[in-house]
C-alpha cells in the first residue's frame, strides 16, 4: 500500500512538472492555458514519435487529429450563404451575406488562414465561424483561401496558391459575379496566413497587369521574418505556451523543406 502511495505521489509530481509553466501575471486563467499547452505538447510529441517510427509525417498526423476533433463541433451558417469554389485551380470557400434592397455592391475580404503553413483549413469550424462572423458583421463577401499545406507542398507553393486565388477574385468579371465593389476589397490573414497576405499584397503592388488591387491590408499577429529569432518578441515569448520559439522555428524549417 505504501509503495502505491509513493508511486501515485511520484506520478502526480511528474504530471505537475509537465503541466506547470511560469506565466506572466497578466494572463487570465493561467491553469486553463497550462492544461491546453500540456495537451498540445502531448499530442505533438505523439505525432513526432509516429514520424520517428516512419509511420507517417508528424504534420499529417497532427492535422488529421485536428480535423477529427473539429468534426465534433457544430458549425452554424444562418443568414450567410456558404459555397465552395475553385479560383484558378485553388480551392476557396465563399461567404455571402444576403442582398439588401437598397444595396448595389458589397465590400469584400480575402482571408488566408494560419497554421504554420501546415495545419488547419478554411473548412474547420474555427475559420469557418470567423469568416461567417466577418461576412455577417461587415456585410461583406469573404473569400477564404484553401491553400495547399506542408508536407504536401513547401515554399513557395502556399504563396503561389494564395496569389492565384486572389488575382482570380480581383478580376472585374468575378467581382461583378459576387456583386463586390472593386474599390472596397481587403486582404487579411492570421499568423502564417498573415505572412501570405503580406506577400500577396507586395506582389500585387508590383504587378503591372493587375488593374484592381486591395484597398486595405489587415494582418493579425503575422509571421513576417525568418532572419532573426532573437528579436524582443521571440525573447519575451521563448517558452510561451502553445507556440514557444522552438516550435515556430520548426514550422519555418518544414515550410522551407529543410532538415532540423
Amino acid at each position: 500500500m505504501r509503495a502505491a502511495w509513493v508511486l501515485l505521489t511520484a506520478l502526480a509530481a511528474l504530471a505537475a512538472y509537465y503541466v506547470y509553466l511560469p506565466l506572466p501575471s497578466t494572463v487570465s486563467e493561467p491553469w486553463k492555458l497550462m492544461l491546453l499547452d500540456a495537451t498540445f505538447r502531448a499530442v505533438q510529441q505523439t505525432c513526432h514519435l509516429i514520424h520517428y517510427l516512419r509511420l507517417s509525417h508528424h504534420l499529417i498526423v497532427l492535422n488529421y487529429l485536428i480535423g477529427t476533433f473539429d468534426k465534433l463541433k457544430s458549425v452554424s451558417s444562418e443568414h450567410i450563404n456558404i459555397t465552395d469554389a475553385v479560383f484558378d485551380g485553388v480551392e476557396v470557400r465563399v461567404f455571402e451575406p444576403p442582398a439588401k434592397q437598397d444595396e448595389t455592391l458589397k465590400r469584400s475580404v480575402v482571408y488566408i488562414h494560419g497554421g504554420g503553413w501546415a495545419l488547419a483549413s478554411a473548412r474547420t469550424s474555427l475559420y469557418n465561424n470567423l469568416c461567417r462572423i466577418m461576412a455577417e458583421s461587415l456585410n461583406a463577401v469573404v473569400v477564404s483561401v484553401e491553400y495547399r499545406l506542408v508536407p504536401e507542398v513547401c515554399f513557395p507553393e502556399q504563396f503561389h496558391d494564395a496569389l492565384r486565388a486572389t488575382k482570380h477574385f480581383l478580376h472585374p468579371d468575378v467581382l461583378a459575379q459576387y456583386s463586390v465593389d472593386p474599390s472596397r476589397v481587403a486582404i487579411s490573414g492570421d499568423s502564417a496566413g498573415g505572412n501570405l497576405a503580406a506577400a500577396v499584397c507586395q506582389q500585387l503592388s508590383k504587378d503591372e497587369h493587375v488593374t484592381i488591387r486591395p484597398k486595405l491590408q489587415a494582418l493579425i499577429y503575422p509571421v513576417l521574418q525568418a532572419f532573426d529569432f532573437n528579436t524582443p518578441s521571440y525573447q519575451q515569448n521563448t517558452n510561451m505556451p502553445v507556440l514557444p520559439r522552438y516550435v515556430m522555428i520548426n514550422y519555418w524549417i518544414d515550410y522551407f523543406n529543410e532538415d532540423v
